[in-house]
């Protein structure tokens, strides 16, 4: 049984991605597919990733995030399967081996009843001494659970879900999130063999204070999978109600001093100091104790509280009432006439095509998401005998010139007269391109400028966005249209937002 997988690999282009690069060109078997990297810096050069015996495509996510860069890298993706690792560990020789082993396994069980594999990691620590605090929490990693350092997902499931959730912007918690809408916590994602190294990355003091923004994710978290969030991610919910209350003590003493109120003042910095000797103690007391260490663990004791507390405020006020991720659709169809190029009727010249304005950069958005890109359009001047079906073929091939490549061009030939099914408002060019492509109907938009291409949507079973032109009739807007847009960048600035 052959197991399709695509490596995919998020970086802000730091050292260890060529150490991890390295590691996949060294396995013990050669890799079945091009390797993944989506370059995360919001700006820069062309990420350089070397010359080696395997295959790499850079594409580039402008810095939004992990999560959207894996969302854009999956969607690149074709394969059954989506093997992310992280641009900070180190395969082990045969871990391309044995991740197919693992996949192949997976295959026997029900789709909805396994969508996911996770690999074991392992952090190395110093031998000669205690771990820091920083070593410690990396070290966390080996225990913890659907973590996207080694991870496989079935397409298809991540997919329907609408991939990683976008709100995440830093690598904490959208891992969690993604495992528990998929049904981590009831056993849909299991332990492979592969195995994987993740060294402890450099750290400057304030590390531990900048982590303090996962406390943000965390209302999220609560938003979206509700108070119980904790115990179904097996996440430990760390000292969030010691933070409140030790600056919650630090605020008392500094209204106190600004009142003259030396009792409440005094009371209020006896609570603070008592909170942070106690975290520094909790984080000075298993570590290596050396001055630089005690130093660090000090002066961001006596910070992380406050840091933990605002972090938590601004989850609240982002993040309240937050709903579940939609993400972007998977299959964006296309009318052409009137909705990508102008309309000229039974248009058999290509000289005469001419696009609509804006539409090519629009496009090229969609793109560069990984969106996949269809044209669906009615023909019916071939079954009228006035283009022939090269003629048409012509103009196709000249609209791709002008507007890049789509992956297929799915055109109804005939005349009205013909009754057929393929001919919009009828759903058959739709239902064969979702076929094709395997994508459900559910992650899937239909555009076009007419109330047929909306009905055709409506038939199919897609969700449908009306771009209408002065040709638009009245009643096509107020009945046809489940959604409108004054033109297809606006079309596309609803679908990357979520709305479709």
């Amino acid at each position: 049984m052959t197991i399709d997988t695509t490596i995919v690999i998020p970086t802000v282009g730091r050292p260890s991605l060529g150490v991890l690069l390295d590691a996949l060109a060294s396995q013990t078997v050669p890799l079945h597919h091009p390797v993944i990297v989506v370059d995360d810096r919001a700006d820069g050069d062309e990420l350089t990733v070397g010359d080696r015996p395997i295959d790499v495509e850079v594409v580039r996510s402008g810095g939004g995030g992990p999560a959207r860069a894996r969302n854009i890298g999956w969607r690149h993706t074709r394969t059954p399967w989506v093997s992310f690792l992280d641009d900070d560990v180190v395969p082990d020789a045969s871990w391309y081996r044995d991740l197919i082993a693992d996949l192949r396994l997976l295959e026997d069980y029900p789709e909805q009843e396994i969508v996911g594999s996770q690999g074991r990691l392992t952090v190395p620590l110093p031998e000669d001494r205690r771990p820091t605090d920083w070593e410690r929490g990396t070290a966390g990693l080996e225990t913890s659970t659907w973590i996207t350092a080694d991870m496989s997902y079935r397409r298809d499931r991540i997919a329907a879900v609408g991939g990683f959730d976008e709100r995440f912007q830093r690598a904490f918690r959208e891992d969690a999130d993604l495992a528990l809408r998929l049904g981590a916590e009831r056993g849909r994602i299991v332990t492979g063999s592969r195995h994987v190294t993740h060294p402890v990355r450099p750290s400057d003091d304030w590390a531990s204070l900048r982590a303090q923004a996962g406390n943000a994710d965390d209302i999220l978290m609560r938003a979206v999978h509700g108070p119980g969030w904790h115990e179904r991610a097996k996440a430990p919910e760390g000292r969030r109600k010691a933070h409140l209350a030790t600056t919650a003590a630090g605020a008392l003493a500094v209204a106190g001093l600004l009142s003259r109120r030396r009792r409440i003042a005094l009371t209020g910095a006896v609570g603070w100091l008592a909170g942070t000797a106690e975290l520094a103690r909790h984080r000075i007391a298993p570590g290596p104790r050396t001055p630089g260490e005690i130093r660090r663990m000090l002066l961001t004791s006596a910070a992380i509280p406050a840091a933990a507390t605002w972090h938590l405020l601004r989850g609240v006020r982002l993040h309240h009432g937050a709903t579940p991720w939609r993400g972007v659709p998977e299959l964006v169809l296309l009318d052409r006439d009137g909705t990508l190029i102008e309309d000229v009727p039974y248009n058999g010249d290509p000289d005469l095509v001419r696009p609509l304005p804006g539409v090519r950069e629009a496009l090229d958005r969609l793109r560069a998401e990984g969106v996949r890109l269809m044209v669906v359009t009615n023909q019916s001047g071939i079954g009228r005998g006035l283009i022939s079906e090269e003629q048409a073929d012509a103009v196709d091939e000249r609209v791709a010139e002008l507007l890049g490549p789509f992956e297929a061009v799915l055109r109804c030939p005939h005349s009205p007269d013909d009754r057929c099914g393929c001919r919009k408002p009828g759903p058959d060019l739709i239902k064969r391109a979702l076929a094709s492509t395997g994508v459900h109907p559910d992650r899937t938009v239909m555009v076009g400028d007419i109330g047929s291409d909306m009905e055709a949507a409506r038939n199919a079973g897609v969700s449908g966005c009306l771009v209408p032109t002065l040709q638009t009739r009245r009643e096509e807007v107020d009945a046809a249209a489940p959604r409108t847009a004054a033109g297809l960048a606006q079309a596309v600035d609803l679908m990357l937002g979520g709305v479709w």
